[in-house]
């Protein structure tokens, strides 16, 4: 299995089925903080939700469709950072995240997502890579920003989320002004 070092005793790796107890502590300590803004969290209640959710992602990455990354401070869950789609035919792959409050305010999820990122375009071709977000989701807003992607437009009323028909920010960059950037 593999592990990447964010620094600070952080590490990302991928969240596997034999995860799912290991990931359910972690989403019943994140659920108030994600749920707001994604139904994520809300998917994972029980040990065969959590599981299924992992077993998605497994399945996703084997496909080459997507992938699931937790990331780990200190030997303890605190978030991840995901491909929620990936097609290497056009070029496009979507990336996410999410972050209990144990692991904000030290760069964790920007850190994370910037390998995945740089993997996703150096090693993979991929050429626009997305970020979506709730308008409203200014911390996951200003991740986009801290990774050099433009807002592109937003999509509104694009889905119900806790009652309410819920607006999508769109950001994104492409490969070009990734490479070009040499503080990456």
């Amino acid at each position: 299995m593999f592990s990447i070092s964010l620094g600070g005793g952080a590490e990302l790796r991928p969240l596997e089925p034999w995860n799912a107890v290991e990931f359910l502590e972690h989403m019943d300590r994140a659920r108030a903080t994600v749920d707001p803004w994604i139904p994520w969290a809300s998917v994972s209640t029980d040990l065969p939700s959590a599981t299924a959710t992992l077993q998605r992602y497994a399945d996703k990455r084997a496909a080459d469709t997507g992938g699931l990354f937790g990331i780990w401070l200190d030997g303890t869950l605190v978030g991840g950072t995901m491909f929620t789609s990936f097609d290497t035919g056009s070029g496009n792959c979507e990336v996410g995240c999410w972050l209990e409050p144990a692991g904000t305010g030290r760069g964790l999820i920007t850190t994370a997502v910037r390998v995945l990122i740089d993997w996703a375009i150096r090693e993979r071709g991929m050429h626009r890579v997305e970020w979506l977000c709730d308008p409203d989701n200014t911390a996951s807003a200003n991740v986009a920003r801290r990774l050099g992607m433009t807002a592109e437009g937003r999509k509104r009323e694009s889905y119900p989320w806790q009652g309410r028909r819920r607006d999508t920010e769109i950001w994104a960059l492409l490969a070009p002004e990734w490479l070009a950037d040499k503080t990456v």
